[in-house]
């Protein structure tokens, strides 16, 4: 198995994304670009967390929206989303593919739940909530979120679409 892979098309590498523990995935103009796998999860500088919009990628031109994403070690049954960035160009709908994906990873891995914390308050508990997202450590004063699947996932056709067509 190589250190780093590609993944293009979400049905030819189920395989790959089943066995993989962090990744990355890029949507570009409401599209699946790619899913990069890497052997250990991201690790961010203090200026990317210090200085959001610092970053060169957060300038970048284009509709485009990366999430990473991690399965914990000792979690194995669970899916965290880390970290989301996109361009000054993206749109709403690019933003809602990469989570479409990442959906559908969790159902490759068979994943119980994904959990994240969001620090953009822009993104509203309603909007999380009309997503299957809840509230989740209700005791923190950040805001944790948990969408539960328990073997009740979206149809995978949606982000399969996304990937265009097979071949």
């Amino acid at each position: 198995m190589a250190l780093f892979e590609t993944v293009h098309d979400l049905r030819t590498g189920a395989d790959s994304l089943r066995h993989r523990s962090y990744g990355l995935i890029v949507v570009a103009n409401n599209r699946l670009h790619a899913v990069h796998l890497r052997p250990w999860p991201k690790l961010f500088s203090a200026t990317e967390l210090a200085l959001p919009g610092a970053g060169l990628h957060w300038r970048s031109a284009g509709n485009h929206c990366w999430l990473y994403y991690n399965q914990p070690r000792r979690h194995r049954r669970f899916l965290a989303l880390k970290y989301v960035v996109s361009s000054n160009l993206a749109t709403f709908a690019t933003f809602r593919a990469a989570l479409v994906v990442l959906d559908e990873i969790a159902r490759l891995k068979s994943s119980d739940a994904i959990v994240c914390e969001v620090r953009n308050h822009r993104i509203s508990d309603r909007l999380l909530a009309r997503w299957g997202w809840e509230p989740h450590v209700p005791s923190s004063a950040r805001r944790h979120f948990i969408k539960r699947f328990y073997g009740r996932y979206p149809d995978p056709e949606q982000a399969w679409n996304l990937c265009g067509p097979l071949g």
